[in-house]
């Protein structure tokens, strides 16, 4: 009996230490899932993050608000934190954060559109704009995001000059290398948006290149000065020349309207003595005869003759003359050299009985 009601006992014990081995392993479940629910039902997003709700492995529309936000416990719900700042890829270079950069020239080295060899390192700027398709459209988007930098920088500078490269090509190098990076991106759907791209250093492989080349760009320098002061000079004479053909224009019109003044003069004196001729062509045309001769022979003594058939007979007209002007016809005839033989002047009008007029410059 004694050894019965001891097993019973034993077992009694056994049951109850079972019993509380179970019940202590729910009580800790139940802690543990208690923990669960009140650790994973709440989240924070700081004014520098975004969040990403993911549902039964969907997932959400994103969560950019800071501040305290509930959801449904893990593993119902659960929730990606990224930081909402800008980040730079340091292509062809590292640099650490004591300063130390480390150069990786395999990456940078490339070849110009002249055949040209350089390193070029690049420095991509860049934010996450979509988280969802950043997380799961692509598995390692930083690298891809590498990989397409390469590409359209070696694309762009494969398409440049090296002078372009080195010089004043680095703007608009950055600008295409940032289309095409941009486009890549866009295609690939990684939730990335490019922001900005910098050329930090675009250098030839060695020292014997950099001096060649340094002696290219200072002739170059020198030809674009020859140039500059050549065409500074051709400025200078085309101004010139400018005015002096405008001081020979302005020359030439004042000529022609002084020409022009003067033709009109001898019109309008043409046109007098024409009329005058009309009215009495004998006296008209002896006094153009006369004075034409005076105006020819200025110096020239002037004798009038007359024949009358046996004698000539002269009549010198300069004692009477107190001046080289012609003796008007309407004058009274002057006396005769000859007092025994007087003779009256010969009107100019009268071409009947005059046959000529002699001139002799003594």
């Amino acid at each position: 009996m004694k050894g019965e009601v001891k097993v019973r006992r034993e077992s009694r014990g056994r049951m109850l230490s079972i019993k509380r081995i179970f019940t202590i392993i729910g009580f800790a479940i139940l802690l543990i899932l208690l923990s669960i629910v009140v650790f994973t039902s709440w989240y924070t997003v700081d004014e520098s993050e975004q969040a990403v709700m993911i549902t039964l492995g969907k997932v959400e529309e994103g969560v950019s608000e800071p501040g305290l936000h509930f959801k449904y416990p893990w593993p119902i719900q659960s929730v990606e934190i990224l930081s909402k700042e800008t980040f730079s890829l340091q292509f062809g270079y590292k640099e650490s954060k004591d300063g130390e950069v480390k150069d990786f020239p395999k990456e940078t080295k490339m070849i110009t559109g002249d055949e040209n060899i350089v390193l070029a390192d690049m420095v991509v700027q860049w934010k996450i704009t979509e988280p969802g398709k950043y997380l799961f459209n692509a598995e390692n988007p930083e690298e891809i995001l590498e990989d397409a930098t390469s590409a359209s920088l070696r694309s762009i500078i494969g398409s440049s000059t090296i002078d372009d490269a080195l010089t004043s090509g680095k703007v608009e190098i950055e600008k295409q290398v940032q289309e095409l990076l941009s486009t890549l991106i866009k295609n690939y759907d990684i939730g990335i948006t490019i922001l900005a791209v910098k050329l930090q250093d675009v250098d030839l492989p060695n020292e014997e290149v950099r001096k060649a080349f340094t002696n290219v760009t200072d002739a170059r320098e020198t030809m674009n000065t020859r140039k500059n002061e050549a065409m500074k000079y051709r400025n200078q004479r085309t101004e010139e020349a400018k005015g002096e053909k405008d001081a020979i224009i302005h020359a030439a019109n004042g000529d022609k309207a002084s020409r022009i003044e003067e033709a009109r003069g001898d019109v309008a004196q043409f046109n007098a003595i024409y009329n005058e001729y009309v009215n009495n062509k004998d006296i008209t045309k002896t006094r153009l005869v006369l004075e034409t001769i005076d105006q020819v022979l200025p110096n020239a003594e002037i004798y009038i003759m007359e024949d009358d058939g046996n004698t000539m007979k002269y009549l010198p007209i300069k004692e009477t003359t107190t001046s080289k002007t012609v003796v008007p016809e309407e004058e009274s005839s002057s006396e005769p050299s000859e007092p025994s033989e007087p003779t009256e002047p010969t009107e100019p009008s009268d071409t009947s009985d005059s046959k000529g007029s002699e001139t002799n410059g003594r």
